[in-house]
């Protein structure tokens, strides 16, 4: 759901975008720009074929509609990721990846970690296990859904982003803004930082 909105925001920019799917027949969206591409994440090899000539790689994996989740995939994807693009040396794209809200810290300096489901912990934390290439980690608000694209957010580092009613949520839409405004204008490579809504 995430991965559709930066692909849409990305061709509204007017980039040229690759769509990497295991199952390409569920990538319905069709534009000039746009090539769909079926392949497997977890293939370095083949993610480094694709990503060459590429300036961004976005990573937007996801497994928790599945069935059967497989919550492990996350550090996977990101070893594979890491792998395909680290042959590439310092001239490689650079990863972004679609993080966890259980990697910030809320108010009080504490892991949100502790109030995420145990079996939903290596969705939070495993993307960030092998980063070791040029990369930003966009860790989304309590609350992420489909919703207005407004183009305006918050921006914050480590801590949880909450509002003075407490509220800590931004659009799916506003999400895949702030993906496109860091990759065409990198302000956080080598480090996490997080977004919510400005209201």
């Amino acid at each position: 759901m995430i991965g559709r909105r930066i692909v849409r925001e990305a061709l509204e920019r007017g980039h040229a975008v690759t769509v990497v799917a295991r199952d390409a027949t569920k990538v319905t969206d069709e534009h000039e720009r746009l090539r769909v591409v079926e392949a497997d994440v977890l293939d370095a090899d083949a993610m480094a074929e694709l990503a060459a000539g590429c300036d961004v790689v976005v990573s937007a994996v996801g497994t928790a509609r599945a069935d059967t989740p497989d919550y492990s995939v996350y550090q996977r994807a990101a070893e594979s990721l890491v792998a395909a693009l680290r042959s590439f040396g310092e001239s490689g794209p650079r990863l972004i990846v679609v993080g966890g809200v259980g990697s910030l810290l809320d108010g009080a300096g504490e892991p949100v970690l502790r109030r995420v489901p145990e079996d939903r912990l290596p969705e939070h934390l495993d993307q960030q296990a092998a980063l070791d290439v040029r990369w930003t980690y966009l860790s989304p608000p309590a609350r992420i859904a489909p919703g207005e694209r407004t183009g305006s957010y918050r921006i914050g580092a480590d801590r949880l982003l909450v509002s003075e009613d407490g509220e800590s949520s931004i659009s799916m839409e506003d999400y895949a803004v702030a993906i496109l405004d860091e990759a065409e204008t990198p302000r956080h490579v080598g480090r996490r930082f997080t977004v919510a809504s400005r209201a």
